[in-house]
C-alpha cells in the first residue's frame, strides 16, 4: 500500500510536477492562501485530475470559504473529509478540518475530536497534535485536544501540516506522525512530498481480503 502525502501548498500546487506513483494521495490542506473560492476551485481542478486511485483532502485554516460548506460534483475517487471518514480496501480514514469558526466556538473542538472513531487506521488533520512536529519560534503550536484523541485512537498514521517549520516524521508507539508541509516558514516552496510504502497497512489490507 503506497501513500503520498502533501500539505500547505498555499496556491502553488501546480509547481508539484512529476509526483511519484502511489495508490493514495493525501493533502492535509491549506490548499489556498487567502481562502477564496477561486483558489479552492483551482486546487480542486488540479487535484481531481491527478492520476491516483484515491485522493483525499481536508480543510485548513486558510481555506475559510469551505467552512460549513458541502463540496458537490467530486469524482467518485476524490474525497473531502470534514469530520467524516471513508473506507476502501479494508482501511479506515478519518479527516479533521481546522476552521477558526470551530476554534472560537466553545466546546466545538472537543466535539470534533470525540467523533473520531476508535478503529481509525489513518487520521488526517491540518494541525498537529501538541508536542509532535509542531515547534516553531520557541513554542509548540499543536492541539492538546487532538493529542488526547490520537492517544485514544492510536492509528497507524497521523498525517498533518500547518506548522511549516516542523516538517518531518516521528514514530511514537504504534503511530507514525507525518508533517508534510511543502512550504517553509517563509512560504518558500522547498520541501518534497513524502511517499510511504507500509507493511502495517498492507497487513490490514491482506486481513480484510481474507475475511
Amino acid at each position: 500500500m503506497q501513500i503520498l502525502h502533501i500539505s500547505d501548498t498555499h496556491g502553488s500546487h501546480k509547481l508539484l510536477t512529476n509526483l511519484p506513483k502511489a495508490d493514495i494521495i493525501i493533502h492535509s490542506d491549506d490548499a489556498s492562501f487567502s481562502g477564496s473560492d477561486d483558489e479552492i476551485l483551482d486546487f480542486l481542478n488540479w487535484f481531481c485530475d491527478l492520476d491516483y486511485a484515491h485522493k483525499i483532502f481536508v480543510a485548513g485554516n486558510h481555506d475559510d470559504c469551505l467552512y460549513g460548506e458541502q463540496i458537490e460534483g467530486l469524482p467518485d475517487n476524490c474525497h473531502y473529509l470534514c469530520c467524516s471518514g471513508i473506507e476502501f480496501e479494508g482501511l479506515r480514514f478519518w479527516g479533521v478540518p481546522l476552521f477558526m469558526g470551530d476554534i472560537l466556538k466553545k466546546g466545538r473542538m472537543e466535539e470534533i475530536m470525540k467523533e473520531i472513531p476508535n478503529d481509525t487506521d489513518v487520521l488526517i488533520s491540518h494541525n498537529p497534535p501538541f508536542g509532535i512536529l509542531d515547534f516553531d519560534d520557541g513554542m509548540n503550536y499543536g492541539c492538546r485536544i487532538l493529542l488526547e484523541a490520537v492517544e485514544r485512537v492510536n492509528p497507524f498514521y497521523h498525517f498533518f501540516g500547518h506548522i511549516h517549520a516542523a516538517n518531518g516524521v516521528e514514530t511514537i508507539n504504534k503511530t507514525t506522525f507525518v508533517n508534510s508541509a511543502i512550504m517553509n516558514e517563509k512560504y518558500e516552496f522547498v520541501n518534497k512530498p513524502r511517499l510511504f510504502i507500509t507493511d502495517e497497512l498492507q497487513n490490514v489490507l491482506i486481513q480484510s481480503l481474507n475475511k
